[in-house]
């Protein structure tokens, strides 16, 4: 697997699966132990997904080297500032059943991450976690915790998807040496992702899905990437896109695409702003 290298020397697979969304207790567990047979070995999860004890039961019986093991979680709005921060890591980490987290993230800009950051500082000092980032910062957002931190964050996994590429985004971040990784990387089929004639197109080109040209467009801008799948052959046909690779044409095909445009949300959406201060962990 070909891994990114984090801004303090940490090496990170560059594909991974990801399990939002899926908060069933087995179907989650079911899950996790199909992506790790499949081969991923980058797991992100979040406080917020309700399934970290399915992860690390999946983990666990996986039998797995946990060395050969890329855990993320992350820490939710309500659990924000630093001494609540310790005490959410406290907790994802009896439910994940690990000693150590690779990848710890702050999931919203909300609430008092300062002080989550500094906890997560700390965290990273004490070889509690291998390495520390943040979820769905702006470009501002980002530079203003970069500049008045001691650590610059390590992620930001941001929406990213042909429709909404991150050019700009991205570049700020490399100012810091923050990895970009992308959530939602099919936007969940809107705008008629599935059947973009472009992709459609590039796709029998190579003998490939849809899904599998957006991943492989993905991994060659450097951006790690994490979907989900519950149903294994799908989870197998994304992990198989190392054996083709797109040209500079079809790479600047799918670039044309961008709309620079969520397909989900904005931050600065009040109504939004006010579901997520709802959700508690």
């Amino acid at each position: 697997m070909p891994t990114v290298k984090l801004n303090n020397g940490v090496e990170m697979p560059i594909l991974g699966f990801g399990v939002y969304q899926i908060s069933d207790y087995d179907e989650c567990k079911r899950a996790v132990l199909d992506a790790l047979e499949t081969g991923y070995r980058l797991i992100d999860t979040a406080s917020a997904y309700l399934n970290e004890k399915a992860v690390g039961d999946a983990i666990k019986e996986s039998g797995i080297n946990r060395k050969e093991l890329f855990i993320t979680t992350k820490l939710w709005i309500n659990n924000a500032g630093y001494e609540n921060a310790k005490k959410g890591f406290e907790v994802s980490m009896e439910k994940l059943q690990l000693d150590y987290l690779d990848l710890y993230l702050i999931h919203q800009p909300f609430g008092d991450y300062y002080g989550s950051w500094r906890a997560m500082e700390e965290l990273l000092e004490n070889k509690k976690v291998r390495a520390i980032g943040v979820c769905n910062f702006y470009p501002d957002r980002l530079m203003d915790l970069a500049e008045h931190n001691k650590i610059k964050p390590a992620i930001n996994q941001i929406e990213t998807h042909p429709f909404f590429q991150r050019e700009y985004d991205n570049e700020i971040m490399k100012n810091y040496g923050t990895q970009i990784e992308s959530w939602g990387p099919f936007a969940e089929g809107r705008g008629d992702m599935f059947t973009n004639p472009i992709l459609s197109e590039i796709g029998k080109k190579y003998n490939k899905s849809t899904a599998q040209v957006i991943l492989r467009w993905l991994i060659q801008r450097n951006v790690v990437v994490i979907p989900k799948s519950v149903h294994k052959e799908r989870m197998i046909e994304n992990f198989n896109i190392f054996d083709f690779e797109l040209s500079a044409d079809d790479m600047d095909k799918i670039k044309s695409m961008d709309t620079g445009k969520s397909l989900f949300f904005s931050h600065s959406d009040i109504e939004l702003v006010k579901l997520l201060f709802s959700i508690k962990v």
